[in-house]
């Protein structure tokens, strides 16, 4: 059974770091593209991160671009979503998503499994 772990969210002040982490099994991780999507409270699902299988494309959102990073490492099933300079509007449930597809995708229907959700808190 397929299953996505994330790790590494919490509560933090504007302007700090975290880093979220997502540990893949019983999936053939280096085929899949990964992503991130997040959703805060009375809000839709929406596109963050996401990398191509061999992590030489990444593609952001506009609002993360230049703050975010996305990385894989494909040799210990990871990929990870490095958050900078964080503000109050990146609070959310953070969940991570496999892609089967070799397009990196930013819509949540184009990916096939999805981790139980992280949650990031950003308040003074």
């Amino acid at each position: 059974q397929v299953q996505l772990v994330e790790s590494g969210g919490g509560s933090v002040q504007p302007g700090d770091s975290l880093r979220l982490s997502c540990t893949a099994s019983a999936l053939p991780f280096s085929r899949y593209s990964m992503g991130w999507f997040r959703q805060a409270p009375g809000k839709e699902r929406e596109f963050v991160a996401a990398i191509n299988w061999r992590g030489d494309v990444t593609r952001y959102d506009d609002s993360v671009k230049g703050r975010f990073t996305i990385a894989r490492v494909n040799a210990k099933n990871t990929v990870s979503l490095q958050m900078n300079s964080l503000k109050p509007e990146d609070t959310a449930v953070y969940y991570c998503a496999a892609d089967k597809d070799l397009s990196v995708g930013v819509r949540s229907d184009e990916y096939d499994y999805w981790g139980q959700g992280s949650q990031v808190t950003v308040s003074s």
